[in-house]
């Protein structure tokens, strides 16, 4: 399936308020992932392994480090033609300085990228969502049923239905309804699925009765201009979608893959550490479908004498003597010390390496201190932790803290990034 005319639109998100305070001094899809990457990079990996090669990134808040990022990591050849590139909020002839409202909106203050004469289709993807999926397949299903707008979707449990947006579809794969996060028998009753119907189109049902909306879909670009410039609406899945079903053909692509909607700590939280599995939910090493991500040109990894059992350690960390480290993702340039202790827990890791000499008198290295015990817990980037110091939630708070270096968010305390912890420290 010829790829080459279609342009991939990333919707960075707004202010990511349910990922505080990661999103803090970040745009959300800058937040990192499974120690080397960041959430960026999964939606740009489909890309690139589908076939395309030309992705804007829209965002608004925060978006530095994201730039970056970008700019160091993708950068195609001349012959290859490619391209991905930021697109923030900026001040407008046309447009003024308003901030983007919302997904649809964002797109309609960027429609001239779109409106260029080499794209026939336009591809909209989410910037904070884990998953590896072809989407030369999903073009194949919005090619042959002939439609205006192609939505992938997944099939869930009817427990999970009341925090997604369901489809109802037709014999034919056809979206003839759509409800925004059902929550009564009778909302949910109006785009149930038949089990049969998911198993006659080569998935196992599985009990599953309601098709989820993944937010990813492949629009005619005329189809998406109209609709946006006739048209005022802010987002894609609560208005643009709904019009979309009641004035165009919209065709279902089917997937059953592993899908993460990384929208809380909880679930980032949870995300990053089912990837430490010894079978992950999703795969960063098949070959077939590789994450790309910046190339860092670290040293090894250095153990003295740990153990380390269930884990992803990233490159260019030091592990002391005695240190146990348990169902834990472990980033880039992490230093840890002596006798720690490190269970269920999510290290960041560190932008840089220092020495001795680059620490001012008195000030704590980067890492985490001899004989301290880390459990359940986030540590953002280029955290101080201290020597003896414990933190494993024990009274179960649920939330706490705003501007201090430990807070808890869902549960989980978070060290945030520069964040300093003395020693001795005890939560």
């Amino acid at each position: 399936m010829d790829m080459r005319n279609t342009v991939a639109l990333i919707l960075g998100g707004g202010r990511g308020t349910r990922l505080f305070p990661l999103t803090k001094i970040r745009a959300k899809p800058a937040v990192p992932l499974a120690g080397k990457y960041r959430l960026i990079d999964i939606p740009i990996s489909n890309c690139i392994n589908s076939g395309v090669n030309r992705i804007y990134v829209l965002t608004q808040f925060l978006s530095v480090s994201l730039h970056r990022h970008l700019r160091q990591t993708y950068r195609f050849d001349h012959f290859y033609g490619g391209f991905v590139e930021l697109l923030a909020a900026q001040q407008t002839v046309d447009e003024g300085t308003d901030w983007y409202q919302g997904t649809a909106d964002a797109v309609r203050k960027n429609i001239r990228y779109i409106e260029q004469r080499w794209v026939d289709h336009v591809l909209i993807l989410s910037g904070d969502q884990l998953y590896r999926m072809n989407f030369e397949d999903m073009m194949r299903t919005h090619v042959e049923s002939g439609a205006a707008v192609t939505i992938a979707g997944i099939p869930v449990q009817r427990k999970d239905a009341s925090a997604l947006g369901i489809m109802k579809v037709d014999d034919t794969g056809r979206v003839i309804g759509f409800v925004e996060k059902p929550k009564t028998e009778e909302q949910l009753a109006e785009v149930r699925t038949d089990p049969a119907w998911i198993d006659a189109h080569g998935i196992p049902s599985e009990g599953r009765d309601c098709l989820a909306s993944m937010g990813l879909y492949i629009f005619n670009r005329d189809v998406m201009v109209d609709l946006l410039t006739h048209t005022d609406y802010e987002d894609f899945g609560k208005e643009v979608f709904p019009a979309a079903i009641a004035n165009h053909k919209v065709q279902l692509h089917l997937f059953d893959g592993y899908w993460e909607d990384i929208g809380t700590i909880r679930a980032f939280y949870e995300a990053n550490l089912s990837l430490a599995r010894k079978s992950p939910p999703f795969d960063f090493s098949d070959s077939r479908a590789p994450v790309y991500s910046r190339a860092r040109f670290l040293p090894p990894t250095v153990v003295e004498d740990a153990k380390i059992t269930g884990s992803l350690v990233a490159d260019g960390c030091q592990i002391g003597r005695g240190t146990v480290i348990e169902n834990s993702v472990i980033g880039l340039r992490t230093v840890i010390g002596d006798n720690v202790t490190i269970r269920n827990t999510v290290i960041m890791g560190a932008d840089y390496r220092e020495s001795k000499e680059d620490l001012a008198p008195g000030q704590m290295p980067i890492g985490i201190g001899d004989s301290s015990v880390i459990e359940g817990t986030l540590l953002d980037k280029n955290c101080r932790i201290g020597k003896n110091v414990r933190i494993t939630n024990a009274a179960q708070i649920e939330n706490q803290g705003e501007d201090e270096p430990m807070q808890v968010r869902d549960g989980i305390p978070i060290v945030i990034k520069d964040g300093v912890i003395p020693d001795g420290f005890t939560f």
